[in-house]
């Protein structure tokens, strides 16, 4: 089995409890390929694991972190046709990303568009993936329709926002700190709103008065009622995150009226062959859209690895605009 250098979780904790450790990684199996990482994106998740509230799946190093990825493959399984030695790849996994090699599925692996660096490839996969998932393949989102991006600011929510201008659909993005608001309007956010005292509804229906097609909420609960609020007739809300809580009121009544639906989505605990529907649809409709310039990765820092803890730090108080990458 090849040697890696990783980060581990020592214990659940605080950003004190990551430290560089040393794993051993399998050979590839025969639809599998081995990674060697450049980069490496980090996401909420990562911070919610590192806590002890979202453990690995199955299969997947409990104790190293990182969801995304970008490298150059070191060697392939037997009966894997589509990549070779040198390629350079970008991916999503279970977990085990945040070290220097990395074992995934072939059919879950995008090319690197010659347009990005290893860095920029680190910030495309999971949060291009999950907006897209959510927005278009689950929310049906069109052009001419309207999607509310709940912390607009985060990767996901760059992402939103670059994806719906792409299907020509407006946006309304929500924010608790105002001056990330313009430079998500610098993205091609259609309406701002600031949240104040949790409070966006009024301001949404004022911007959106037939209410919005799609919502995107990575909060959950506290926000849960205010979304059957704006949402439009046959709206449909996609609940990807629990930030604000797992349990929350609904006006049934209302959610009838509009006969609207929720849809609740995890992208991590998927089995192998959804990720690579998924990765299949996302590589043929949106990935030369980097090459055009249309999409591009919003970073907010390229930190080596070695800080990983500051740059959990980082996350930890919201300070980021867009993502964080991390490099070996």
């Amino acid at each position: 089995m090849p040697a890696a250098k990783a980060i581990r979780i020592r214990e659940p904790g605080g950003p004190e409890a990551l430290e560089l450790g040393e794993i051993e990684v399998p050979n590839p199996g025969p639809t599998q390929v081995l990674v060697e990482v450049a980069a490496a994106g980090l996401n909420r998740a990562d911070c919610l694991q590192r806590r002890g509230f979202y453990p690995a799946p199955p299969g997947v190093p409990p104790d190293v972190p990182g969801l995304e990825f970008a490298g150059v493959i070191e060697s392939v399984g037997d009966s894997v046709a589509a990549w070779k030695p040198g390629d350079r790849v970008m991916g999503i996994v279970g977990g085990g990303s945040m070290a220097t090699r990395v074992l995934t599925e072939a059919a879950e692996l995008m090319p690197i568009p010659d347009v990005l660096s290893y860095s920029d490839a680190a910030a495309v996969p999971e949060v291009f993936l999950t907006a897209y998932d959510a927005i278009v393949l689950q929310g049906g989102l069109s052009k001419g329709q309207t999607v509310l991006l709940h912390a607009v600011a985060s990767g996901v929510g760059t992402a939103g926002i670059q994806l719906a201008k792409v299907l020509g659909a407006d946006s309304v993005g929500t924010s608790r700190t105002a001056d990330k608001l313009p430079r998500c309007a610098d993205l091609g956010l259609t309406h701002a709103v600031l949240v104040e005292d949790a409070q966006f509804a009024d301001a949404v229906k004022s911007a959106v008065p037939n209410g919005v097609n799609v919502i995107l909420d990575t909060v959950g609960a506290a926000y849960l009622s205010q979304n059957v609020q704006v949402i439009a007739k046959q709206g449909r809300l996609i609940v990807i995150g629990l930030m604000g809580g797992v349990k929350g009121e609904l006006n049934l009544g209302l959610l009838l009226g509009k006969r609207a639906s929720i849809h609740g989505s995890v992208l991590r605990s998927r089995a192998p062959e959804e990720k690579a529907a998924l990765t299949k649809s996302f590589a043929e409709e949106m990935l030369g859209r980097f090459s055009t310039g249309e999409l591009k990765p919003i970073i907010d820092d390229v930190l080596p690895m070695t800080e990983i803890q500051a740059a959990h730090r980082r996350m930890d108080a919201n300070e980021t605009f867009g993502k964080l990458v991390l490099t070996w």
